[in-house]
C-alpha cells in the first residue's frame, strides 16, 4: 500500500485505518442493537453456533473454525442446545468416528423468527426515511460488508 500523504497530513494507510476503526465501532453498535432486537433467549455464543449450522450439518471441528471458539466450549454449547432441542447430533455417514450436528426444526424456527424480529427492528429504525432511501442504504451496506468480508476471508461463502 502506498503511504502517500494528502492535504490532511495523513497517509493513505492512516486514513484507511481510521475509517476501519470507525466502521468496527459502528458495526459493533449495530450488532448489539440487532442482537437485543432478536430477543433470542440465547447467549451470543449459542446463537453463533446455531447461525453456523444454518447452512447445513457440521462437525465440531468445522464449528470451531466457523465460530472461532475452542473445541471444549463448542462441545458444551452443543449439549445445551441439544438439551433445548434446538440441534440434533448423529454419526457422520462418511466417517462413523465423527459426529455431525444440524439444526433441529425448533432451532431453524428460532433463527428465522429472530432474524425477522431483527429485520423489523431495522425497518422501524429507518421508518423516518423514504422506502427507496432505506432500500438503497441497506443494499449499499450489504454490498460493502460483503466486499469487506470477502477480502478478509475469501474462502468463506
Amino acid at each position: 500500500m502506498h503511504l502517500v500523504s494528502r492535504g490532511d497530513g495523513l497517509s493513505d494507510e492512516q486514513r484507511i485505518e481510521g475509517a476501519a476503526q470507525g466502521l468496527l465501532r459502528d458495526l459493533a453498535r449495530l450488532n448489539r442493537a440487532l442482537f437485543r432486537a432478536g430477543a433470542w433467549g440465547l447467549t451470543r455464543s449459542e446463537l453463533s453456533v446455531l447461525d453456523a449450522l444454518g447452512d447445513g450439518p457440521l462437525r465440531v471441528t468445522e464449528l470451531v473454525a466457523r465460530t472461532g471458539m475452542v473445541q471444549p466450549r463448542v462441545t458444551v454449547l452443543l449439549q445445551k442446545l441439544q438439551d433445548r432441542e434446538l440441534v440434533t447430533r448423529r454419526r457422520c455417514t462418511t466417517d462413523r468416528r465423527a459426529v455431525e450436528t444440524e439444526l433441529a426444526p425448533a432451532g431453524r424456527q428460532l433463527l428465522e423468527e429472530g432474524r425477522r424480529r431483527m429485520a423489523a427492528a431495522l425497518l422501524q429504525a429507518l421508518r423516518t426515511q423514504p422506502v427507496d432511501d432505506c432500500e438503497q442504504a441497506v443494499g449499499a451496506a450489504r454490498r460493502a460488508v460483503t466486499t469487506l468480508a470477502h477480502a478478509m476471508d475469501p474462502e468463506a461463502t
